[in-house]
């Protein structure tokens, strides 16, 4: 018989007890398994020995900051984290995503609220291995190079490390080669239904891309229309639309040199 899936993974950061017990039992009755940290350290060491599916991360620890903590973790892991916090000014939430956050819930919050927050950020952030060979779309823009299926990006040939979020919105750029993309699409998308209003998930995370993938004094990559959108842009070299391939792509237990995936 084949072994059941395991119960996806919850990594709570929180020292509120009554918010504690509000999340773990409405988790475990959804079938999630729920461990709980009340501060940084113990979160960081939790990161690596329990290999979460998700964080829930609070911003107001004893003898933590919580951005610095959300930037620990997203050095040390591509995670989905989901900051859950009383703070609910704009620049806090800024301040969040730069850090690596994926989402941003303020307090007080509806379980299903929560609920729908956190299957929309494994959705985007859980890793997915090929089953069979597929064709993988590899768009070419200058210097860049975008594997689609195997989620893999270059620069000048050196591989680029994105997170799952930065990876989506790359994505949905490049199959969308040279269109504009209104702020709405984007945040459907990528972050799911009910996120249209996040306008400024679009711009930190855009802001995110260009720092890793843009080289200062070229042409830009990603191209913003004001108070519009954005699109992928020509190849900047030539002024020619972005150039495609099809490649075959096997999966990797059948590959002796295989390359490392984002």
């Amino acid at each position: 018989m084949p072994e059941p899936e395991a119960a996806t993974r919850v990594l709570l950061v929180e020292d509120d007890p009554n918010i504690v017990d509000l999340i773990r039992s409405n988790l475990a009755v959804r079938g999630f398994d729920t461990v709980v940290s009340k501060d940084g350290a113990r979160a960081l060491q939790l990161l690596e020995t329990e290999g979460p599916d998700i964080v829930l991360l609070d911003l107001m620890l004893p003898e933590a900051d919580g951005f610095e903590l959300c930037r620990a973790i997203r050095e040390r892991s591509a995670v989905g984290v989901i900051v859950v916090s009383a703070r609910g000014g704009e620049r806090d939430k800024v301040t969040a995503l730069n850090v690596g956050a994926d989402d941003y819930l303020t307090k007080p919050f509806s379980i299903e609220e929560l609920l729908a927050r956190i299957t929309a950020t494994l959705r985007r952030t859980r890793p997915i291995e090929p089953a069979a060979p597929a064709a993988s779309l590899v768009v070419t823009v200058g210097g860049i190079e975008i594997d689609l299926g195997q989620q893999r990006v270059t620069r000048a040939g050196e591989d680029v490390h994105l997170t799952p979020t930065e990876f989506a919105l790359l994505r949905e750029l490049a199959t969308n080669r040279g269109k504009l993309l209104t702020h709405a699409h984007l945040l459907r998308r990528v972050w799911g239904a009910g996120y249209e209003t996040e306008t400024e998930y679009v711009r930190v995370y855009v802001r995110r891309l260009r720092a890793k993938l843009e080289v200062d004094g070229d042409p830009p990559l990603i191209v913003t229309q004001p108070r519009a959108g954005y699109r992928l842009a020509l190849d900047a070299a030539s002024g020619r639309r972005p150039v495609y391939a099809f490649l075959m792509v096997w999966p990797r237990y059948s590959r002796s040199c295989s390359r490392s995936r984002l």
